[in-house]
């Protein structure tokens, strides 16, 4: 094969997979950005793709590369970029790629405010577990597959985490768009990414288009229970497969959760919350339509651990379990805090939140946050004015975030030094703590604290 393939911003989460997917392959990639940060470093030093020094070089684009993939983050004014049109180099946003090497495939695409990532791997495991040929393309790390994009000649299928944030550059519009979806799912709307959809009309208009691109002949799967996500998606669309679901019949007891089946059988699982019982039925729902049975879904889906950064367990001993979850969006905070506290209702739940997204910094948006931690004990936030600044946002003060959350107990802290004193003051005897963040808390060293707190209550 030995086509040459050429990144721009290739530290990208998904751009380096993507990357080395189609090294594997046997494409020639080479790649280029301004900043890499880890895992993605480490995961290219280790494939012989890292840069050999950070920056743009517009002296390596040449008529030897067959294409250019561009990241998001690069800008449009990028030198490489501008070189490449020059040279006339086809350019694709990752999105308009993948859509490229899988257009004779089956394409399923769950996209959705929140668990979009979750379902994605929920689907991933079971097909994996019963032996399909698939691709796949998702936004985490998960358990039994070594990268996150899997491209080949020979899966007829490809099963694609779609993401509402625009493409690259050159491809303004949302992800999903470009992937083009036979069956789609929509797992629920809240307004998000006010960076990029400064009104909730303009965000919600983007559901509404990928419902509305469902061919005929196609599926559009979604949460009934989610207004939002049923307004646009119940409408009858001409030869469309509607297909709603609610949260998955389920009890718990003892800090374990079970499944209950339509025969009352008690199915184990470890992901809990009414969140995940709606992924899991949103999971389940696209496996029917892929041929898997109701018996062979229960008897896969019992052994599902989570994606990475998903309800992810630091630590445990016998009173305290310690969280770490990608929460970040209002209804992403609010479901993971409630499912916590609901699955050890006895214990004491300290829920600490980091601001980090440009809308969860905006003073402006921070109100859609009222409430969102009041299910826990001890509900902390923490902020860093330098992300503020890097974001060139305006700054917010502790209490704009207390008149937010509309919460007189929130603890508010914008010193990563303080939240850690802080935290580490508290009992964690019958306690779990709960981390919530799509940032790093200023690098903060999760795990040591995770294993402090469980060795030192005991």
């Amino acid at each position: 094969m030995n086509k040459k393939i050429h990144f721009i911003a290739i530290g990208g989460s998904a751009m380096h997979n993507l990357a080395l997917a189609l090294q594997a392959q046997g494409y020639q990639i080479t790649g280029s950005d301004d900043e890499i940060f880890e895992p993605s470093r480490s995961r290219l030093e280790q494939a012989g793709l890292l840069p050999p020094a950070m920056g743009w070089f517009p002296e390596k684009i040449d008529k030897s590369i067959e294409s250019v993939i561009v990241g998001m983050h690069a800008r449009k004014d990028n030198p490489e970029l501008v070189r490449a049109r020059e040279l006339e180099i086809p350019v694709y946003s990752y999105a308009e790629y993948v859509y490229l090497q899988s257009v004779d495939k089956q394409r399923v695409v769950i996209a959705g405010s929140h668990g979009k990532t979750t379902i994605t791997a929920m689907v991933m495991h079971v097909l994996k577990y019963h032996n399909r040929n698939f691709d796949y393309l998702v936004g985490a790390k998960i358990e039994g597959f070594d990268v996150m994009v899997k491209l080949s000649e020979d899966a007829p299928l490809i099963i694609i985490e779609g993401d509402e944030y625009p493409a690259a550059p050159t491809a303004p519009k949302p992800k999903f768009s470009y992937y083009k979806h036979h069956i789609g799912l929509v797992s629920g709307v809240a307004w998000d990414h006010i960076n990029v959809y400064p009104s909730e009309n303009d965000y919600v208009r983007q559901f509404e288009k990928f419902a509305d691109s469902t061919p005929k002949g196609g599926a559009l799967v979604y949460d009934s229970d989610d207004y939002m996500a049923n307004f646009l998606c119940e409408k009858e669309r001409a030869d469309v497969a509607n297909i709603p679901y609610q949260a998955h019949a389920h009890k718990v007891m003892n800090g374990q959760t079970y499944l209950i089946t339509k025969d009352k059988q008690q199915i184990p699982v470890v992901v809990f919350g009414e969140h995940n019982m709606k992924n899991i039925s949103g999971a389940k729902a696209i496996c029917e339509k892929l041929y898997i049975s109701e018996a062979k879904f229960y008897e896969a889906i019992s052994s599902f651990k989570g994606a990475a950064n998903r309800l992810e367990v630091l630590a445990k001993n016998a009173n305290c379990t310690v969280y770490k979850d990608f929460a970040h969006a209002p209804s992403k905070v609010k479901a993971t805090t409630k499912a916590v506290k609901k699955l050890y209702p006895e214990r004491k739940l300290i829920a600490c939140l980091e601001l980090h997204t440009f809308s969860s910094l905006n003073k402006e948006f921070l109100p859609h946050y009222k409430h969102t931690l009041n299910t826990a004990d001890i509900a902390v936030v923490y902020f860093n004015p330098h992300t503020i600044e890097h974001k060139k946002l305006p700054p917010i003060t502790i209490d704009d975030v207390k008149r937010g959350f509309d919460n007189p107990n929130l603890q508010v802290f914008e010193n990563s030094e303080e939240l850690q004193n802080f935290l580490k003051g508290q009992n964690y005897q019958n306690t779990n703590l709960l981390m919530m963040s799509s940032g790093n808390f200023a690098n903060m060293p999760l795990q040591e604290f995770a294993n402090s707190f469980t060795q030192n209550n005991g």
